[in-house]
């Protein structure tokens, strides 16, 4: 299977919302990082699509990350970067993020893209500007939380 059809296969565990909103965010992030590599992370918590300079997770400078009920931009030296309008959340001393509330539009917003451009600008090593990216498939975990909200019908089977 090829890594593009795996990553498919992910999303596709998702509720169709979900699953959308990360396609289209996913669509936006390429068109923005044409040439990044695509760390995809099937790990226990969530799905993790990182965009990098190459295949070392140590350089991704963004990631989408889905979870049950929503998908998230994460910006991984977030803490660093301007936020004049407070879009970023977290408290950690690297990463920041911003739940995409309005599907992937919330990366078309102003303030937002102008976080993205800031990130790509201080990415070291840089991000390709061209090109096309790679999808690399770096690990699946075994065992992985539901990736559909609980429902008290499927809580009550566990």
């Amino acid at each position: 299977m090829t890594a593009k059809r795996l990553l498919d296969s992910f999303l596709g565990k998702y509720e169709p919302g979900i699953a959308k909103t990360a396609r289209a965010a996913l669509r936006a992030m390429r068109k923005l990082v044409p040439g990044a590599f695509e760390l995809v992370y099937d790990n226990y918590n969530a799905l993790a699509i990182g965009f990098a300079a190459s295949e070392r997770a140590s350089d991704a400078v963004m990631s989408i990350a889905l979870y049950p009920r929503w998908v998230t931009l994460f910006f991984l030296d977030g803490a660093g970067l301007a936020d004049p309008t407070g879009r970023l959340k977290g408290s950690g001393s690297r990463v920041r993020s911003i739940v995409l509330e309005k599907g992937a539009a919330t990366i078309a917003e102003p303030d937002v893209r102008e976080l993205i451009r800031r990130a790509i600008a201080d990415a070291d090593p840089p991000l390709p500007k061209s090109g096309k990216g790679k999808i690399v498939i770096k690990s699946i975990s075994k065992k992985q939380r539901p990736r559909r909200p609980l429902t008290a019908r499927t809580s009550a089977r566990r």
